[in-house]
């Protein structure tokens, strides 16, 4: 068993380092990923916000060590010195918490809260890998390992001699139930623990088998323990006891769980039928290599491809699958909205305000059959709920603003996913475009003021105001480009033309920014371009006022011009780090990331001004945007614990690295373009789903050499500031000389240029 785990666990990168720095050829993918990136932050200072996710692709249930407390969204971090259990976990992010959550963990003795319960573990004695984690808790002499499937995982918790080993089972609170079945070596329960957005009936059901039998069992609530076998109450577990006669003994365990049934618990673990831990961890490493290959990059250091390859995790998890087989082997699901079991897939868990920006494009170009999957549960979500979610964990959550919706449905369609109901979808978007739902995160707040006025005024006590009209200005021309596709009345396509236009009705002409505009069409004031908050939303007016992501000419011809425009640019990294925090009462996380990347007002950290980099090509000067890129890979990106510098947020901040790193951005989805960038690698190829592969080659690439010279599409000079997604999916080769000197000719003229709106000679 140990030689097997080593030759499992052994990085690629020992097998590399021989030959110096550089990474001539990746084999194993995964072998380059660390789990732990982003894992050191507070509510203060986010290097990710993550947890190790041990977890499958889009899997339904992640696990994770359980360094916080319960109910803690910061449910592992990497400065913690103890585990209190080994949890479920479904979190998206620590802001929006956890649901549906319970834990194992290994002791000796009766201990059953989890203060009690904990153990100092050291980082030293930690094995983690995607599909396999392993620690030793010091207080107990106990080693446990991990091993996931979609909806289960195998445990191993291996003993010292002793006549107390114990292992306990959490439901945890807020209302949960237990069930100890001794015949079976078996537990059931479920847990009800949610942070919002579930029916009244949820609950996350749970099956745990082990492989021995129990000499003692006992359940508990609270502080208590108790004789009955079966308990139902605020917060209950169990703990049962197995014989350790010799040091080395080993306990197994399967565990599942299911949103719909303790019987659907038991279908879904027959995942691990006849199964080993080494078995489930083998086959786990192989669908992660499996996964992480459709990209395969070379001629970069060891420490770029670890960060690379570990960013590409992080955008495989979210939206995790909600959706289960039945015993007959049908997709079905458990409804956060309406409480009942329904066919087909649904997913949960991500925030569109983040990820429509390059998570999605990201998986419409790679990865999109699970995509497809996605559009069809979003049609399950309007079909349940009324309404597409702009946040889901599970269902509605009213955090973040804008209509983002629209640009996931729309970038899908446009980049040729079919095989669902677009016209459910299409509907769905003219809904929520129209109405204000149900809470404010869902359809469009203040809708009725934008479509009357063309924003949502400062004065109206709507929050992010200006924020939320730039954004529901972009969406609107999303919803356009499908509907045209879709070849839908004229009429219908001239209105949502116009209404992609109202980013205009913000711009201050004084300063050459977007600010809050007044009822009566008077500019808020006063006004500080600095101000976080207040009409925009987690940001200043210097970082939303790009947020014109269709129609970038427009932008530049708002500001006076192409010259105008580029000081602008420039001016985000000239400027020192100054905030104003008087909206939110003092500095949060997202400021002091800005604050602190040495990089001026440019807070990548966050996601409104991630983009803003590749707008030197609209404005005829790329090799700013090939400056820039790199120094922001270089400057805020590394495969560590404080790997990031700011929230990871769902694969959001994740996919504007890897796409970086390939050489190109997705700055408007709607459109098939990918603005160019510069390539961190000699080269990086794409196998795409349809069986071919398209290269990106940058022989020349190095620390110096970023700028590109010249290029050529499958031989031909290529000249564009832009490559097409369907270019990329006919497959070919992306030949980029690069240099250590800008070559200020190159992609200068108008017709180089990306899309916009405003040069759009089919608009109506």
């Amino acid at each position: 068993m140990k030689r097997f785990l080593l030759a499992l666990l052994l990085p690629a990168a020992f097998l590399t380092r021989a030959k110096g720095q550089m990474v001539t050829k990746v084999t194993d993918p995964v072998d380059y990923v660390n789990p732990l990136m982003g894992t050191q932050s507070t509510s203060d200072l986010s290097s990710g916000n993550t947890y190790p996710s041990i977890a499958l692709p889009w899997g339904m249930n992640f696990w994770t060590p359980q360094t916080g407390r319960m109910g803690d969204g910061w449910q592992y971090t990497y400065t913690a010195n103890k585990i209190k259990g080994f949890k479920q976990t479904h979190q998206p992010s620590p802001w929006m918490n956890d649901y549906g959550e319970f834990s194992l963990m290994p002791v000796t003795g009766l201990r059953i809260t989890e203060n009690d319960r904990e153990s100092w573990f050291s980082h030293l004695a930690e094995v983690v890998k995607p599909y396999y984690y392993s620690v030793y808790l010091a207080d107990y002499d106990v080693t446990t390992e991990i091993a996931p499937t979609e909806r289960s995982a195998c445990f191993r918790f291996t003993f010292a001699k002793t006549d107390s080993a114990f292992v306990v089972i959490d439901a945890y609170d807020k209302e949960s139930y237990i069930k100890v079945i001794p015949s079976e070596n078996k537990i059931v329960g479920y847990s009800t623990r949610n942070s919002g957005g579930v029916a009244k009936n949820f609950k996350n059901y749970f099956v745990v088998v082990f492989d021995k039998p129990f000499l003692s069992q006992q359940t508990w609530s609270g502080r208590n323990l108790k004789d009955s076998l079966e308990l139902h109450d605020k917060h209950v577990g169990a703990i049962v006891q197995f014989s350790a006669p010799a040091r080395g003994s080993v306990v197994n365990a399967r565990v599942s769980s299911s949103f719909i049934s303790i019987e659907q618990a038991e279908q879904n673990l027959k995942e691990t039928d006849h199964a080993t831990l080494e078995s489930v961890a083998a086959k786990g490493r192989d669908i992660w290599n499996k996964t992480l290959s459709r990209i395969l990059v070379e001629g970069g250091t060891i420490d770029q491809v670890r960060t690379f390859y570990s960013c590409l995790y992080r955008m495989l998890f979210f939206p995790l699958k909600l959706y289960e087989k039945d015993a007959s082997g049908k997709i079905v699901h458990y409804s956060p909205y309406n409480g009942k079991v329904e066919p087909g897939y649904l997913f949960a868990g991500t925030g569109f305000w983040d990820t429509f920006r390059a998570l999605y494009p990201f998986l419409n170009l790679v990865y999109p059959s699970i995509n497809k999957e996605m559009q069809e549960g979003l049609i399950n979500d309007y079909k349940e709920g009324g309404w597409l979610p702009e946040w889901s964990s599970p269902g509605y959550r009213s955090v973040m603003i804008g209509n983002n919706s629209a640009s996931i449905v729309a970038d899908a369609y446009l980049k040729g996913l079919r095989g669902y109901d677009i016209n459910t979808l299409y509907e769905a978007l003219l809904k929520d475009a129209n109405n204000e739902g149900p809470i404010p995160a869902v359809g469009r707040d203040g809708v009725a003021y934008y479509n009357k006025l063309g924003y949502v005024p400062y004065d109206v006590k709507i929050n992010e105001n200006a924020a939320r009209t730039l954004e529901y200005a972009y969406d609107d021309f999303t919803i356009y480009k499908l509907g045209k596709a879709l070849g839908r009345p004229a009429e219908e396509l001239k209105l949502y033309a116009q209404r992609c236009q109202n980013y205009k009705n913000l711009f201050d002409p004084e300063h050459k920014l977007m600010r809050g505009k007044n009822q009566d069409g008077s500019f808020q004031s006063p006004f500080s371009p600095f101000k976080w908050g207040d009409a925009f939303t987690e940001g200043n007016s210097w970082h939303y006022s790009w947020s014109v992501f269709h129609d970038i000419q427009g932008l530049i011809d708002l500001m006076g011009g192409k010259k105008t425009f580029v000081q602008m640019l420039d001016s985000i990294f000239i400027m020192p780090p100054t905030f104003d925090d008087s909206y939110y009462g003092g500095v949060i996380h997202e400021i002091r990331e800005m604050q602190i990347a040495g990089m001026g007002q440019y807070a990548h950290g966050n996601q409104p001004i991630q983009h803003m980099i590749y707008l030197y090509n609209y404005a005829g000067q790329p090799w700013k945007a090939q400056y820039w890129v790199r120094e922001s890979m270089r400057k805020l990106y590394k495969a560590t614990p404080d790997g990031y510098c700011g929230d990871e947020d769902n694969g959001q901040t994740s996919a504007w690295y890897v796409f970086s790193a390939l050489g190109f951005y997705s700055v408007c989805p709607g459109t098939d373009q990918y603005v160019l960038g510069t390539p961190l690698f000699k080269k990086a190829t794409i196998y795409l789903e349809n069986g071919k592969t398209f290269v990106i080659n940058a022989s020349a690439s190095s620390e110096k050499n970023l700028y590109i010279d010249n290029a050529t599409l499958n031989g031909q000079a290529y000249g564009k500031n832009w490559i097409s997604h369907f270019d990329i999916q006919k497959g070919g080769r992306l030949d980029l000389s690069l240099n250590a000197v800008p070559n200020k000719s190159r992609g200068t003229e108008a017709s180089a240029y990306p899309y916009s709106f405003s040069t759009d000679k089919e608009k109506p």
